[in-house]
This record gives C-alpha cells, sequence and structure tokens, in this order.
C-alpha cells in the first residue's frame, strides 16, 4: 500500500485569501491553512495534497485523482457551492468521506443564496463558520476516521 493523502482542494478565489475581505474570511492566507493542515497529520502515516484553483475543471480532474484510496476529501468549493454542477457529481463518485468547509457562516451571510450549498447534499459533513480553524478540524476528523478504519 502506498502513502495515503487527504486531499485539500480549494476554489475560487481563495488564492486571496488574507487580503480579500479580511472581516469575513479573516486575515489567514491559504499558506497558513496548509501549514495547520500538515501540523495535523504529523506522526499519523498519513499525508496532504494541498491545492487551489480559480477553474471549475481543475478541482474536477482532483477529485476524479482522490476519489478512490484517499483517507478523505476536505473542500472548500467556495462560489463553486451554488452552482458547479461538474464538482457536485464529481463528488459523488468519491468513494472516501469527503468534508466541506466554509471559513465564513454560510447561513448568516448577507444573501441568502450563500447558504444553499448544492454541495452538501452528497459530503460526508461540514464545517461551517469557524474560520479557517474548520480546515485543521476537517482533517483531524479524517484522520480519525482513518485510524478507526485500520484498527478495524
Amino acid at each position: 500500500m502506498g502513502q495515503r493523502y487527504i486531499h485539500i482542494l480549494n476554489g475560487p478565489n481563495l488564492n486571496l485569501l488574507g487580503v480579500r475581505e479580511p472581516e469575513i474570511y479573516g486575515r489567514d492566507t491559504l499558506v497558513d491553512v496548509e501549514a495547520a493542515c500538515r501540523r495535523e497529520v504529523a506522526g499519523t502515516g498519513l499525508d496532504i495534497l494541498f491545492r487551489q484553483s480559480n477553474a471549475e475543471h481543475d478541482l474536477v480532474g482532483w477529485l476524479h485523482e482522490a476519489r478512490v484510496g484517499s483517507a478523505g476529501i476536505v473542500i472548500n468549493p467556495a462560489a463553486f457551492s451554488y452552482a458547479a454542477y461538474p464538482i457536485l457529481d464529481a463528488l459523488k463518485m468519491c468513494e472516501c468521506p469527503v468534508v466541506e468547509v466554509h471559513i465564513s457562516n454560510i447561513h448568516r451571510r448577507d444573501a441568502e443564496w450563500r447558504s444553499r450549498s448544492i454541495m452538501t447534499q452528497v459530503v460526508t459533513g461540514i464545517v461551517s463558520g469557524l474560520g479557517t480553524d474548520g480546515y485543521a478540524l476537517a482533517v483531524r476528523h479524517l484522520v480519525m476516521l482513518d485510524q478507526r478504519q485500520l484498527a478495524a
């Protein structure tokens, strides 16, 4: 058995995390988020693949790579949450646990449409509104699930 990964996938505009609307998304950058996620897998035998793209087709391709044999997927689809049916279809094919993460509480945002992520219907769980800490919590959960599976 080769190296097992947790895939952490980030959608559009998250490359500007830390400078884009810090009153909503905070001042942590994606580099900070990746470092926190790497701390969560340290010593577990798992590694992470951390990616971001503003292009929907990149996320679809990465989901295809991750769908079999991964310890899990953490995805922040960002604005793709609301209408990216190709990402939704790719998530449906994933055979591993998937945690959807949103930095802000999408249910308390300014526009009602932001509370309606189409991805939520197919993911294992969702973390919303805990800032960038939500990523590390999602990774910790996937590590726990993986350890349980190995012990069984």
